[in-house]
């Protein structure tokens, strides 16, 4: 083939393969194979090497060409380069906005005047935003000569970068040439625009599987590959990584008065821009589109890594008079996603025992927000973590929740100590029943090898329907939270926070909002329940409810947990004795928990966390049923065997737990127990419900 024939070629060879990198690259569509393509460009080099002369800058095999640089050359930008405050709350979006107003309230008038001003009547003029996915990679700037490139640049200091063109070229999304696709428009004589490198996380994954098996240090992330890529002196090396990119902003004056019509330029110059970005006509439609975002399920649709979004106000004549603050444009924020990492304090460490007896140390943390969620509680694991981190109450930690797993200390801040730091100490007996704590391997646990069973039936007794009748935490859950080290007494279930649950396997947002809703609305409970759901040995339902009488008959109201306690504690065991229904047994059991120091801090805790008692009727309202002792039995069609027994008080009934020879009636429901059959050894009348039913009337 003779040169002239091989320049004919070669335009056409250049304008084909470049139209395929477009529609690969830039569009996301196929018309060819790899193979094909890879042969077209085989062509086209074969004939560049046959006439060197005839290689020009835009070549497609001038992405890699010429050997390693010994170094980069520095040049400046002819406008800053500029980075983004951060935003991490819909408050810190308004609070931006509202500084942004405020600053350019005095010009506001001349804004109004502005053309195109994106003002709705009555308001200020912002009110149009363009909102982009903020990818996690490298900001640079390209610069076209009558339509060629012709240096690429990284940000550097915002004043001065690197030149990176040799590099940039490799990018096939980076046009080497521009092909206008509107005939409006025309490529200027020179060119800036900017826009950002990175790398999709298939290629992120894959070159960390190959710098392990060459035995080199694997990247952090992606960003960090991507800068790593972007400056190597070594093209060929830039050009194996396949990096991506998008082009999002232009600096030279082409008439565009706003952002979004910038996206379409560059979209109809050959860019490749991002086809999510969106405009957004308020701050709640920005709202929208980050939360979007933010969801887990969408983030993993993209083929990259985003950590947030970037909000720009659309009017470019309202975004130039806003000017820079710092190294930030005003007019412009990035919007994050909730930091997989965050600071915070530890302002106590709770020593929580679980189901199996094990002692776990638990940080209560100042609120902070990880990963979506809010954190109040961070597990220490065992006391061998604490001394690992070297962890002391009141010390600044870092808390991570990488990928959205259980939130864990992972670093202590000791050059943020201000010398009122704590000690955390190891507990000599078990905060749960006073045994002495032994070590067990990395663990600390209670000696007595019943505490942690007792626990977990003292807290499904505390829940239970009779007591705070709290549905939703059956006995899968609360042995979960157990051994979470989340509670370790019932006072803690009032403390559970949605974050606390959130964070756990299995667990979502929705539920956990269920469970804490749940809790908090059964804070208030009557005197009778109050006193069962405390677990003291013997005291059951008709027990706990002639105890509630007796001080119904002392004291007019006890709203408060200690004030059940002042009173039970000045009642003598004698007195107790005297009591209709309690023996010398329940008696005894009675007047010693309420002199033991731990249940009484426990009902103190209790009251801490908000727990009242609502004051209820506990005299009948007629006494049709006086002097009658009902047991119930199996389960009953119209009502529940609570509701029969609060109508059967109401008629100046009893009810009793166990079937004796006092026994007036035995209500036997669908499927009885062995109750009926001693109530036949015993000729204890038995009733059907609807004869019960017929009593009540």
């Amino acid at each position: 083939m003779d040169k002239k024939t091989a320049k004919e070629r070669i335009k056409h060879l250049i304008k084909t393969i470049n139209r395929h990198r477009y529609l690969y690259h830039v569009l996301d569509k196929q018309e060819i194979s790899d193979a094909a393509l890879d042969s077209l460009k085989k062509e086209l080099f074969d004939l560049e090497q046959q006439y060197p002369d005839l290689i020009v800058a835009d070549s497609p095999t001038q992405r890699v060409a010429g050997k390693p640089l010994k170094e980069f050359q520095k040049v400046s930008h002819e406008t800053p380069m500029v980075s983004f405050n951060d935003a991490f709350s819909q408050q810190d979006m308004k609070d931006w906005l509202e500084r942004l107003e405020n600053y350019l309230k005095p010009i506001s008038n001349f804004l109004r005047q502005s053309r195109e001003s994106s003002t709705k009547s009555g308001q200020f003029p912002i009110s149009n935003f363009y909102c982009e996915l903020k990818i996690d990679g490298l900001a640079i700037e390209l610069i076209y000569e009558n339509g060629v490139l012709t240096q690429g640049a990284t940000r550097g200091d915002g004043l001065i970068g690197e030149d990176v063109t040799q590099n940039l070229k490799t990018v096939e999304a980076i046009p080497l040439k521009l092909e206008i696709k509107n005939k409006e428009l025309k490529i200027p004589p020179r060119l800036v625009v900017r826009g950002e490198v990175f790398i999709i996380k298939k290629e992120f994954e894959k070159i960390n599987k190959e710098q392990v098996k060459k035995g080199l240090a694997e990247f952090a992330n992606p960003r960090n590959m991507a800068a790593g890529s972007i400056r190597q002196l070594n093209s060929k090396i830039m050009a194996s990584r396949r990096l991506d990119s998008y082009i999002y902003d232009i600096v030279t004056d082409l008439g565009q008065k706003t952002h979004e019509k910038e996206h379409q330029i560059l979209e109809a110059m050959g860019f490749k821009t991002n086809p999510h970005n969106k405009l957004a006509g308020n701050l709640e439609e920005v709202f929208v589109f980050r939360n979007h975002w933010e969801e887990k399920e969408n983030r993993e649709k993209l083929p990259y890594e985003i950590d947030g979004i970037v909000v720009i106000v659309n009017d470019n004549k309202i975004f130039e008079t806003g000017g820079i603050i710092g190294k930030a444009p005003r007019a412009a924020i990035a919007y994050k996603f909730s930091p997989k990492e965050a600071e915070t304090i530890v302002e106590s460490v709770k020593v929580q025992v679980g189901r199996t007896g094990v002692l776990t140390p638990v940080a209560v943390l100042k609120p902070v927000e990880v990963g979506g969620t809010t954190i109040t509680h961070s597990t220490l694991h065992n006391f061998d973590e604490i001394q690992r981190l070297g962890l002391k109450i009141g010390d600044t930690i870092i808390i991570s929740r990488a990928g959205d797993v259980i939130p864990k200390v992972i670093k202590v801040l000791k050059e943020l100590r201000t010398g009122k730091e704590k000690e955390i100490k190891i507990p000599s007996v078990c905060p749960a029943d006073g045994s002495k704590v032994i070590k067990d391997g990395v663990v600390y646990r209670c000696s007595n090898p019943k505490c942690g069973a007792r626990n977990q039936r003292g807290l499904k007794h505390f829940i239970s329907r009779a007591a705070f009748n709290i549905q939703g935490l059956g006995p899968k859950i609360i042995n979960r939270f157990l051994d979470e080290g989340l509670i370790s007494d019932a006072a803690d279930i009032f403390q559970l926070e949605e974050g606390d649950i959130a964070v756990l396997e299995r667990f979502g947002e929705k539920s956990a909002q269920n469970i804490v809703s749940e809790v908090r609305a059964h804070k208030v409970i009557g005197l009778p329940r109050f006193i069962y759901a405390l677990g003291i040995l013997h005291v059951g339902e008709e027990t706990a409810l002639v105890l509630a009488k007796k001080l119904s008959g002392i004291k007019s109201q006890a709203s408060k947990p200690t004030q059940v306690a002042d009173v039970l504690k000045n009642i003598s065991l004698e007195e107790l004795q005297e009591i209709s229904d309690v023996g010398p047994k329940v008696a005894q059991s009675i007047f010693d928990w309420f002199h033991d120091g731990k249940n009484i801090n426990f009902l103190e805790k209790l009251e801490a966390v908000g727990v009242e008692i609502e004051s209820v009727k506990l005299q009948a309202s007629s006494f049709k049923l006086k002097g009658k002792i009902f047991v119930l039995t199996g389960s009953l069609e119209t009502m529940s065997r609570e509701q029969a027994k609060e109508k059967i008080r109401s008629l100046g009934g009893d009810i009793s737990e166990s079937v004796s020879k006092n026994t007036g009636y035995l209500v036997a429901g669908a499927e009885p127990g062995s109750k009926l059959e001693k109530a036949k050894r015993l000729n204890v009348k038995i009733i059907s419900e609807k004869e019960l039913l017929e009593m009540l009337k």
